[in-house]
């Protein structure tokens, strides 16, 4: 098979705006990817899901390896939430393979999951710091027991979440990690749920290979396009407004969000 044949051009150009956006924005590749493969290009949400996270899984290796690099990367963090969202991911894809990948019943579970994800992703985009100020009070007082234990059960919810939808490692995760650990520094936080955010992709994106749910050829082209729209972008990064952007990709979720949950 030849190069032009594996190689689909929408699909690299499609992966030149996402990882602009990824780059200027610093939103999860999923948020945008799976639901402009599913919206704009009609492909089945079990394929745009499955694709997306092997995508997601090779991407942020290279970004985990660097915040190892430099120690900004708290492995018990990783470990707690891996102990729930491995086993939750395999769990799901259980489900989603029970039911059968390509089945009415698994397209409109993954879609209207996918959809009320992106619209609390948006929702978190707009008040993080609200919330986030809101809730660390509350967390700080809280033993060590009992936030090992929340942090474990927010990666059963990650785990349940990404697997279905490819959505909620970046913007969810974040957050919620930044309000369980409010004396944490927030690149610590970001390291570490970068660094989960690797296992659990590849865990749910090899899944859905192996459940039939994923397109490489679609990944190559995703993958042509997004590292240089990614690396471009984040040159340009400091000099862009980030609140409007911000708040213009907020409400492209809830219309994206909206279309798929309703």
């Amino acid at each position: 098979m030849g190069v032009e044949h594996f190689v689909h051009l929408p699909y690299t150009i499609a992966g030149v705006v996402v990882g602009a956006l990824v780059g200027l924005t610093g939103v999860g590749g999923g948020s945008l990817m799976t639901p402009l493969l599913i919206l704009l290009f009609g492909v089945h949400p079990a394929a745009a899901v499955g694709t997306d996270l092997l995508y997601a899984g090779i991407t942020k290796i290279s970004g985990s390896a660097v915040h190892h690099a430099n120690g900004s990367v708290d492995w018990k963090i990783v470990r707690r939430l891996a102990s729930g969202s491995a086993p939750a991911s395999l769990a799901t894809l259980a489900t989603i393979s029970h039911f059968g990948v390509f089945s009415a019943k698994s397209s409109s579970m993954i879609s209207v999951i996918l959809g009320y994800t992106l619209l609390l992703t948006a929702t978190i985009l707009l008040f993080r710091p609200w919330l986030v100020a809101k809730s660390q009070p509350i967390f700080a007082r809280m033993t060590e027991k009992c936030i090992g234990i929340l942090t474990v059960a927010l990666g059963v919810m990650l785990g349940v979440m990404v697997t279905m939808s490819s959505v909620g490692a970046g913007a969810i995760g974040v957050t919620a990690l930044l309000m369980l650990y409010p004396r944490m520094s927030t690149v610590r936080i970001v390291g570490s749920d970068i660094a989960h955010a690797v296992p659990l992709t590849l865990i749910a994106g090899s899944g859905h290979w192996m459940i039939g749910s994923a397109d490489w050829s679609m990944l190559v082209s995703l993958l042509l396009g997004s590292i240089p729209g990614i690396i471009i972008a984040s040159y340009f990064a400091a000099r862009t407004p980030d609140q409007v952007l911000r708040t213009l990709l907020a409400c492209s979720l809830v219309f994206a969000g909206g279309k798929l949950a309703l």
